[in-house]
């Protein structure tokens, strides 16, 4: 064990600006700590592979925050109980949980993935022949080109939301994203922002009741649309069930996507041979994705909290403390993986968290994995010379980590 005031320091030098271009440092460091408790905190923090996955499929590992000490100490001292609005189902528990993704699935079918695939191809050539058509004039802005614009048009034709207000909403969303870093468990306070991101939240809201009010006048083929009419055994979403859901896939259906797509473009051009490799082989996109899901995952940590005491790799978490899973850590973790600091497509096996574990796996993995086998395959196979033009900028986002900046030369 170690003292309160080490852990904390470690964990507070996450949110350092500095950091964020590479933490991958400062995991090991918190890795060789081994498990961290700041009782002051009610934090509990887990770095290691055995551990996250051990809680990310514990039956008393709760995802909704109002079971946390700290939130109903906030609670009890006059703070709005969901300052946010109602959680999407990745933030809930059974039955809640089970009953919200039971509904939801009966409108995100493999089907609907499938039949997105030609769009996917189409969007991915129209965005790259922009790309071939301005590479005379200097680096290929790889995030504003390709990785962002990708995954909003998508997620906007998956939901029917109009196209012409990706700005408004893209804007509200990258405020949102913020609001899951861990600026609450470590520092006991909301973080700089804050109002910000509940405007963001107030306004989306807003933005999906009106959308919702009128895909129920005039219905299409969009998931919003099957949201609103899916049923089950006579059950149905609520409104509020429909935009806390709708807000979750906004958010984290393009936030996650766009960094899976520009952190694996990084990946395969800062390590000899993997770009010329793909550009070869287009086959191995699949195992692309899915070393950088683990060598550079877009979900760095993942939060729950201790719904009963729970004992976890020898240490024991009380009922009510918040647990910090450092995902991104564990998929480096020598006890996991050999040569974990390598980003290697080739390995024998290629385990990770990237799309969580258990009741709460990620609904959007398949869409995930096509968007950026497309995109991947694309690029690399029309600029087969492609190379990094400059070091990538990146987000102030410690849980959604990824870039703002990637340029590339495409000759």
């Amino acid at each position: 064990m170690t003292t309160a005031a080490e852990p904390q320091s470690l964990l507070l030098q996450m949110l350092a600006p500095e950091v964020r271009a590479d933490p991958y440092p400062l995991y090991a460091r918190i890795l060789a700590h081994g498990p961290m408790q700041l009782p002051a905190n009610n934090l509990t923090v887990f770095s290691s592979y055995a551990d996250c996955d051990e809680v990310l499929r514990h039956p008393d590992a709760s995802s909704d925050r109002l079971k946390s000490t700290v939130a109903q100490r906030a609670i009890a001292d006059g703070a709005e109980a969901r300052p946010f609005g109602p959680p999407g189902f990745l933030f809930l528990d059974p039955p809640d949980h089970t009953r919200l993704r039971r509904l939801v699935s009966k409108a995100f079918v493999p089907k609907v993935v499938k039949a997105l695939e030609p769009d996917i191809v189409t969007m991915v050539d129209g965005l790259l022949r922009e790309a071939a058509a301005g590479a005379t004039s200097g680096p290929f802005e790889a995030i504003g080109g390709l990785a962002y614009p990708l995954p909003v048009a998508v997620i906007c034709r998956l939901l029917g939301v109009p196209l012409e207000d990706e700005p408004q909403f893209s804007a509200a969303s990258a405020l949102l994203a913020q609001s899951l870093d861990p600026f609450i468990s470590v520092t006991g306070s909301a973080g700089d922002g804050f109002e910000e991101r509940m405007q963001a939240g107030r306004w989306l809201r807003g933005y999906l009741r009106e959308l919702i009010a009128r895909r129920r006048r005039d219905p299409g083929e969009d998931l919003m649309s099957g949201l609103i009419h899916v049923e089950e055994s006579g059950d149905q979403l609520t409104e509020d069930e429909i935009v806390a859901t709708c807000n979750l896939l906004l958010v984290a259906g393009h936030e996650t996507t766009v960094n899976l797509i520009a952190n694996a473009v990084l990946a395969l051009l800062r390590n000899d041979g993997q770009w010329a490799a793909l550009a070869a082989d287009p086959g191995r996109a699949a195992t692309v994705i899915e070393e950088t899901l683990r060598h550079d995952p877009p979900v760095q940590l993942v939060g729950r909290i201790a719904g009963q005491d729970m004992t976890i790799g020898g240490m024991t978490v009380p009922k009510g403390d918040n647990i910090l899973l450092l995902t991104a850590a564990a998929h480096r973790d020598p006890d996991h993986v050999e040569r974990p600091d390598e980003f290697d497509p080739d390995r024998p096996v290629i385990r990770h968290l990237g799309f969580g574990k258990g009741a709460h796996f990620c609904l959007g993995a398949p869409l995930a994995r096509l968007e950026a086998t497309v995109a991947l395959t694309a690029l690399a196979s029309r600029f087969p010379d492609a190379a990094l033009a400059a070091e990538p900028v990146y987000k102030p986002n410690v849980t959604l980590r990824g870039m703002s900046e990637l340029s590339i030369s495409l000759s």
